[in-house]
C-alpha cells in the first residue's frame, strides 16, 4: 500500500489516504475481515497482530479522516457516544469542562449520568458570548467543550475566539464537526485541539452504519487515547470502516446537494403562517450567520424551526412521506426528528424550556432528494393552502 499526493479536499475524499491497495491494485479499499493476524515468527510481525489494536480498513479511515481535518492522527470508534466517551476517559475526577449548554441530548447524559459518577465537573453556558465561558473559568478548568451549530437549536460559537481563551487558560478546546464535517469546517485550524464526529452521520451519509472519530494533532495526547481504546475496546469494526470509507468519497457532492435543498426549504418555511422561526445558519437574519460565514465554507443542511402549536407538530409528523419521521441525520434521505421526545429526552424539562427546546420544535435533516418534492411533502404536512 503506499500514500497518493493530492492537495484538494475533494480528491482526497474521492481516493482517500492510499487511493488504492498496491498488492492487488483493488480501488475499493479490501474489508479486512480478521480478528486476528498470522506471524512469520517469533518477534516477527506484518504490523497487525489483533483487530482490536490495529486492522488496516481501519487504519485506512483513520488516516483519510485526519487527511481531511488537517489532523496529525485520527482514532476510530465504535459509534459517535464512544468517541466522546474515549475523550473524557483523559479526565480525571476533580476535573472541570465547560460546556454547549445547547447540544445533543446523549452527550448531556453521558456527562451528567455516567462521568459526573467518576468525580468529572460540568458547568454548561451559552458558549456564543465569551464572557459567558470566561466566567465560569476555575483553576481546575480542564477543558471547553463546544457543538458549533448546536444541536438542535444551531447556535453558532466562535472556535477561533474561544481558542484564545482556552490557551491561556491552559485548557483543552474540543470542538464537535458532526454537522458542519471538515469539507465545510476545519476546527483545527481555527485552534481546536480535539475534533469529534459522529461518523454514522454525514460521514456516513447513507445511514447504514455506526461509527464515530477523534481527530487531533498533539502526539502524546493521542497515544494515551490510543491506549485507552484498545485498553476498553471501543473500536469501528473493518466492514463499517468500509462502509464510511465509501461515503466519504461523495461526501462533498451530497453536502453540497443537501445546503442548496436546505436554503430552498429554509426560504419556505419563512413565509409559512403555522411556521414562528426557522433557525438555518444560512438565513443572514440568523445571528450566528455572519461568524459561520467567516469560520466556515458552507452552512450545511440542518434546519430547525418552531411551528404554532402542538397540534401542528403532530399534524407535520404524521403526514410527511418523502420526508421520513425518524432519529438521526446527515443521510441521502431527509428525515424530521421531534427533539422534545426523542433526542433531547433525557435533558430535564426545565432546561429545555429554558433553552427553547420545546414541544413545538422540530429538526429537519436535509437531504439531497429534489428540492421542490420536498417543498410539497412539507406544504402537505403543514397543511397550507
Amino acid at each position: 500500500m503506499e500514500d497518493i499526493e493530492c492537495t484538494k479536499f475533494e480528491t482526497k475524499a474521492v481516493h482517500g489516504r492510499s487511493g488504492f491497495e498496491i498488492r492487488t491494485g483493488s480501488i475499493s479499499y479490501p474489508i479486512y475481515q480478521s480478528s486476528t493476524f498470522r506471524h512469520e515468527g517469533l518477534n516477527k510481525s506484518t504490523g497487525y497482530d489483533y483487530s482490536r489494536t490495529a486492522n488496516p480498513t481501519r487504519d485506512e479511515v483513520e488516516k483519510t479522516v485526519a487527511d481531511l481535518e488537517n489532523g496529525k492522527a485520527c482514532l476510530a470508534y465504535s459509534s459517535g457516544m464512544a468517541a466522546i466517551s474515549g475523550i473524557l476517559t483523559i479526565f480525571a475526577s476533580g476535573d472541570h469542562i465547560i460546556v454547549s449548554d445547547d447540544l445533543y441530548g446523549g452527550t448531556y447524559r453521558i456527562f451528567e449520568e455516567i462521568y459526573k459518577n467518576y468525580g468529572i465537573e460540568v458547568t454548561y453556558t451559552d458558549t456564543t458570548n465569551i464572557s459567558n465561558i470566561e466566567k465560569e473559568i476555575k483553576n481546575n478548568t480542564k477543558a471547553i467543550y463546544l457543538e458549533t451549530p448546536t444541536n438542535p437549536l444551531m447556535k453558532i460559537t466562535d472556535i477561533k475566539e474561544v481558542s484564545k481563551l482556552s490557551k491561556k487558560h491552559n485548557a483543552l478546546l474540543i470542538v464537535d464537526n458532526t454537522f458542519m464535517t471538515p469539507y465545510y469546517q476545519k476546527p483545527l485550524n481555527l485552534g481546536a485541539d480535539i475534533v469529534i464526529h459522529s461518523g454514522t452521520k454525514y460521514l456516513c451519509g447513507h445511514n447504514d452504519a455506526l461509527a464515530g472519530f477523534v481527530i487531533l494533532n498533539d502526539e502524546k495526547l493521542t497515544e494515551k487515547l490510543r491506549f485507552i481504546q484498545n485498553s476498553i475496546g471501543a473500536v469501528l469494526a473493518p466492514f463499517d470502516s468500509w462502509l464510511i470509507l465509501r461515503g466519504i468519497k461523495t461526501l462533498h457532492i451530497r453536502l453540497d446537494r443537501q445546503q442548496e435543498n436546505a436554503i430552498k426549504i429554509a426560504d419556505f418555511l419563512k413565509k409559512q403562517e403555522k411556521v414562528i422561526k426557522v433557525l438555518y445558519p444560512g438565513l443572514e437574519e440568523h445571528e450566528g450567520h455572519d461568524i459561520l460565514k467567516n469560520e466556515a465554507s458552507g452552512f450545511g443542511g440542518m434546519i430547525s424551526f418552531y411551528v404554532d402549536s402542538k397540534e401542528t407538530v403532530e399534524k407535520i409528523l404524521e403526514r410527511v412521506k418523502v420526508i421520513i419521521f425518524a432519529e438521526s441525520l446527515g443521510g441521502v434521505e431527509s428525515l424530521i426528528t421531534y427533539p422534545y421526545t426523542q433526542t433531547h429526552a433525557d435533558i430535564p424539562d426545565n432546561i429545555r424550556q429554558r433553552l427553547g427546546v420545546t414541544d413545538k420544535l422540530l429538526r429537519l435533516s436535509v437531504g439531497i432528494e429534489n428540492a421542490q418534492d420536498l417543498i410539497k411533502d412539507l406544504k402537505r404536512a403543514i397543511g397550507t393552502k
